[in-house]
């Protein structure tokens, strides 16, 4: 029995090797679809009228990206689309620049809107370079996620009732004293009326 620097005999390292099967090629192993959303900055710059012609060429090439390589998978080239956030102008977190040409643009909001869909893993280099390849997009972000809606839902503040343990003393009130005024004549009025008036 031989048995290797790492104390593992050949015999175990063959059984190893079998019952992961590390010797068959990688065109054998099948991949499933995954879920996987984007989101995506459209430059300001896009008018209004042509947001959902950039969402369509985005969708697109969701759609049309294929694998570099040929291995065969479950569910190749079969994409799903499971949800979509249509794009709203929005202020950026810092001003962005982007070369346009010779010169930079600096673009300080932006159209943001993703798209969750479910496609084979292998397509997604391929979708990284389209994406980037498109001038309107500013900026946009792939990642692997679940199928689920995982949205944050806004509730209103729900009021809570606060419970006393100490008891309120209460402390007695003391009357407002009331003024005494002295009995005013009738000529210290018309003086005062006087002063007033003629200011």
């Amino acid at each position: 029995m031989m048995t290797s620097t790492n104390g593992v005999t050949a015999e175990k390292s063959a059984l190893l090797d079998e019952e992961l099967d590390i010797t068959a090629p990688i065109e054998e192993v099948s991949v499933e679809p995954r879920v996987y959303e984007i989101g995506y900055h459209i430059i300001p710059a896009v008018k209004e009228e042509d947001i959902e012609k950039t969402v369509g060429e985005i969708r697109k090439a969701i759609e049309s990206s294929h694998p570099k390589d040929d291995r065969p998978s479950e569910g190749a080239g079969k994409t799903t689309f499971i949800a979509e956030g249509a794009p709203s102008l929005m202020k950026l977190a810092y001003p962005m620049s982007v070369r346009e040409g010779e010169k930079y643009t600096e673009y300080d909001r932006g159209y943001f809107g993703w798209i969750k869909f479910e496609a084979p893993a292998t397509i997604v280099s391929t979708l990284n370079d389209a994406l980037k390849s498109n001038t309107n997009i500013l900026r946009f972000v792939i990642w692997r996620t679940v199928r689920e809606d995982t949205r944050a839902k806004i509730k209103a503040p729900t009021l809570r009732e606060v419970k006393r343990t100490d008891t309120i003393k209460s402390t007695p009130r003391r009357a407002p004293a009331e003024e005494v005024a002295a009995p005013v004549s009738e000529e210290a009025l018309e003086k005062a009326l006087q002063d007033i008036t003629q200011e």
